[in-house]
């Protein structure tokens, strides 16, 4: 199946400073974003905490919750709702030892003479501020890794500019990822470092798709310029950059709307950056080449 035919001529390269401009500009609301909130805002799983999932009969009020948790010392905890009304999520920045029969004590207090049904608690998550940074630190180690990792790999499978040019192409995926969920206050857990792990190889793989028809026009064409270079194998790859995008698009969203709240996250790292990462493999991976070797030839003249 074609959506664009191989011998398409769209001027991808010619759209290069409007591409450059839209990517510095998503960059630059994304750092602002991130600086004005005053950094990432870490789930329970990197700042350490309590978390507390609490399944009501009937749907509960949150000013009623809220009441229920100042009596017992939890009044500034964050209370959100969970997949459903009846569902209940209840975060708290205590994680002292004494806290771990918290999901009893919450139930006690928000129950007020009630029947034990009305109120189940589904799950109980406790992480010390220690076991927090460590995690924070690793999940931070893992990317870091996973990166350093593409850049030998690259470097060794083509040639050390396609490298940085790929490695710049996932910086920019995951900038403009982060600055999504920091504007949407979306909590950074690990579900959301796993997402961006598998962002990582998604948008890797379809850079390594264009890269290596870039190789391979290359060696048959070398007379032609390296941008209209770029432009024939980006043209010639688009229709199965566009259809593997858009089938992985659709699980996606299926993910995201049907997966339900435990991998909603991780469905919306996948989304954000499948779409960032389809449109960084056609113009922010290839500019750079653009750039290397426009620079390689002004030391070569000099």
């Amino acid at each position: 199946m074609e959506i664009f035919k191989e011998t398409s001529k769209i001027d991808f390269m010619g759209k290069r400073k409007l591409a450059l401009g839209i990517s510095g500009l998503l960059i630059v609301i994304s750092l602002v974003s991130i600086a004005f909130q005053g950094g990432l805002s870490y789930g329970i799983d990197f700042a350490g905490g309590t978390l507390v999932q609490l399944r009501f009969k009937s749907a509960p009020s949150v000013d009623s919750i809220r009441t229920g948790l100042k009596e017992i010392g939890l009044g500034d905890s964050t209370i959100q709702e969970f997949g459903s009304k009846n569902e209940i999520l209840i975060r708290t920045a205590t994680s002292s030892s004494e806290l771990k029969e918290v999901g009893s004590r919450i139930k006690d207090a928000l129950l007020k003479g009630g029947s034990e049904d009305d109120i189940i608690v589904d799950r109980v998550e406790l992480v010390g501020p220690k076991v927090g940074a460590d995690l924070r630190e690793k999940a931070l180690l893992s990317i870091v890794y996973a990166i350093a990792g593409i850049l030998i790999y690259i470097s060794w499978r083509f040639e050390f500019q396609f490298a940085i040019a790929a490695v710049l192409a996932l910086m920019h995926d995951v900038m403009i990822t982060m600055g999504v969920f920091s504007i949407l206050n979306i909590e950074f857990t690990l579900v959301v470092v796993a997402g961006f792990l598998t962002l990582i190889g998604y948008s890797l793989n379809d850079t390594i798709v264009v890269f290596d028809r870039i190789r391979e026009n290359t060696r048959r064409q070398g007379k032609e310029t390296l941008e209209n270079m770029i432009n024939l194998s980006v043209n010639q790859t688009l229709s199965r950059t566009l259809l593997t995008s858009g089938t992985t698009l659709l699980v996606v969203i299926a993910l995201f709307v049907l997966g339900g709240e435990i991998i909603h996250d991780f469905s919306l790292t996948l989304l954000v950056g499948v779409a960032v990462g389809t449109y960084s493999s056609i113009f922010i991976a290839s500019v750079f080449l653009v750039y290397w070797e426009s620079k390689r030839r002004t030391k070569k003249r000099a």
